[in-house]
């Protein structure tokens, strides 16, 4: 949303740096008596789905999105947890571009600094930071690749809409090369995988998000780092 449409929101930077989040992960860690760095990579993951997806979708549809952090402004919902971001504009038009690309300004503007907020107060190792953004960006590119449709092999004609190859992965780059075209690390880097478990192809990320250690909170099934957790 916009910011001035945005109720109840203050600056990102703000509600970082003036301990409101330590508050709130301080509290729901006593309350419920379980591990403040579970509770960080928890919160996380929310923030990174609903700032990533948006952004995803909004540059496939050639909108580049402004992600500052200094420029935009989160609310919360009532438990705590990011409810929405505020922008300061719509946004400019844009291009196309590879993954790798697309995702570069999200990182250099807005993810690195965050990563390293839910290091300091939050306890969390960057990679743990890192590898929750990485499968909601990896979820929106893959979604949002356009899908050829299928030629019949008896007339030539488009058929229905064709299935991708099982070992197809529009996002493959963003997780197998080391820098981002100008050079910089890209920190993504080996955070997902796919391999083929049991005749299909899983992906699977490369640290644990610590959900388990959190009460009534479900595994991630086949995604999660940890075997015996798959299955929870």
């Amino acid at each position: 949303m916009l910011s001035s449409d945005l109720d109840n929101a203050m600056p990102i930077r703000d509600f970082f740096e003036s301990g409101t989040f330590a508050t709130g992960l301080d509290t729901y860690a006593q309350t419920h008596g379980v591990d403040r760095r579970a509770v960080a990579s928890y919160w996380s993951l929310y923030y990174f789905s609903a700032l990533s997806i948006p952004y995803i979708v909004a540059r496939r549809a050639d909108l580049a999105l402004p992600i500052a952090v200094d420029d935009m402004t989160i609310a919360l919902a009532d438990d705590g947890l990011p409810r929405a971001f505020g922008l300061p504009r719509t946004g400019d038009w844009c291009e196309d571009d590879t993954p790798l690309e697309l995702v570069r300004p999200l990182v250099s503007a807005h993810l690195g600094e965050v990563v390293a907020h839910l290091k300091r107060f939050g306890g969390m190792a960057p990679k743990l930071g890192w590898n929750n953004a990485a499968v909601y960006i990896d979820y929106a590119i893959n979604a949002t690749e356009p899908v050829s449709r299928a030629a019949s092999p008896a007339t030539g004609e488009a058929g229905g809409d064709a299935q991708r190859a099982p070992d197809e992965w529009t996002a493959r780059a963003l997780f197998e090369e080391k820098t981002f075209a100008d050079g910089s690390p890209n920190p993504f880097h080996g955070s997902l995988r796919h391999e083929l478990a049991e005749g299909q192809v899983q992906c699977r990320r490369k640290v644990c998000c610590l959900r388990y250690l959190l009460p009534g909170i479900p595994s991630c099934g086949e995604l999660c780092a940890l075997p015996d957790q798959r299955k929870h």
